[in-house]
């Protein structure tokens, strides 16, 4: 489950996971809130179906009648095990999922919950206990989980976010149009939100771009923050090298056109964003939070530096744009760490681990093996 089927993170996780998982032993079903947008083509594409519970809001008879519309469509389709996926979902699914006797429920906490509003973060601390198991895409925010949230470490599940290698890989094409000319191009691929901290990318590159004559920044995105970041862009006098292009549903040519990636956000869980740039064969630069470690190893596949240092950052990128050799191994690097590590089939495997675990512990199938995360999986 998930709130909706557009371009987010968590979307883009469960439409990978419910393409990938092996119907040998899984028929996943996705059910939602908005039926609309890019993943629900993909997914009916692969033989998936989807259901839409029309929930507008929690306070209102929509939620009512979206539960016994859930609860009625998980007897008639005999669900076995509930995922959900990202906040609304899970504190809404969880519960109606749990009233109804489903035998294995499973729930998701991909960032920390202080980003959402305090009535969510009490609920969520709910839903805790009715889920069998909580899964975290990092080993921080697992962590978070054990100790800030004191969810017991047995009922805690790590499962790194994984990528479509087929998708996201290096390869040798043009670089877009209005960065076609670059000399190098440095940049970024986000949502345009405050905890993002473009603004430290923007100020970082006028540190640095009279390094190299005909550098770009490119930030590909869109969301609340683009004016201020294209006022502090004219602000800097570097409005001839940064382009702005909005949101991509292909992403994958965008990410290739960067020399250098940065995920410069002062708050992130594993963000599927700086995987995917790896996966691409970029040198890539972020900052110290959350799962970023988990994903860049200091002066081997990457750089890191200390959120909101501005001069850290930008003695990084230095460092990367006066040494091309140093670039290509970081990329290279990057790019097998990413394949070997992370993919898709990874990922999948390690659901599905979960999976037959909590159904196995139910009765519902007979135990083959068991999932292996020293937290009781």
């Amino acid at each position: 489950m998930v709130r909706e089927l557009g371009i987010g993170g968590c979307e883009r996780d469960l439409a990978k996971l419910a393409k990938a998982l092996d119907r040998a032993q899984f028929f996943p079903h996705v059910g939602c809130f908005h039926s609309d947008g890019l993943r629900s083509e993909e997914l009916r594409a692969a033989g998936v179906p989807i259901v839409r519970f029309p929930v507008r809001s929690f306070q209102s008879f929509s939620a009512i009648s979206g539960a016994r519309q859930m609860g009625r469509y998980l007897r008639e389709h005999q669900i076995k095990l509930v995922h959900c996926f990202d906040v609304p979902t899970v504190i809404f699914g969880v519960p109606t999922a749990y009233f109804n006797h489903i035998p294995a429920i499973v729930s998701a906490q991909l960032g920390e919950r202080e980003l959402h509003p305090k009535i969510h973060h009490k609920l969520l601390r709910i839903t805790d206990h009715l889920a069998d198991v909580v899964v975290a895409n990092s080993r921080a925010i697992q962590q978070y989980l054990i100790e800030r949230e004191h969810v017991p470490a047995l009922r805690t599940y790590l499962c790194h976010n994984g990528v479509e290698t087929s998708i996201f890989h290096p390869a040798a094409e043009p670089k877009p149009p209005t960065v076609a000319g670059a000399s190098l191009v440095i940049g970024t691929v986000c949502a345009l939100r405050p905890e993002k901290r473009v603004d430290l990318l923007l100020r970082a590159f006028a540190q640095v771009h009279h390094l190299l004559p005909g550098m770009k920044l490119l930030i590909v995105g869109s969301g609340p923050v683009l004016a201020q970041l294209e006022a502090l862009r004219d602000e800097l006098g570097i409005a001839a090298d940064c382009v702005f292009e909005p949101s991509k549903t292909e992403v994958a040519p965008w990410m290739r056109a960067l020399d250098i990636y940065v995920m410069s956000s002062e708050t992130e869980s594993f963000p599927n964003a700086l995987l995917e740039a790896m996966a691409c064969g970029c040198a890539v630069v972020g900052s110290r939070v959350g799962g970023i470690p988990e994903l860049i190893t200091d002066g081997v596949s990457g750089l890191l530096f200390e959120s909101r240092n501005i001069d850290e950052l930008a003695a990084s990128l230095g460092k990367l744009i006066l040494d091309p050799a140093l670039r290509q191994r970081f990329a290279a690097q990057a790019a097998a760490f990413a394949r070997d590590t992370f993919s898709m089939d990874v990922n999948a495997r390690r659901n599905e681990s979960l999976y037959r675990s909590l159904l196995a512990r139910k009765g519902i199938i007979a135990p083959k093996g068991s999932a292996q995360n020293g937290s009781g999986f």
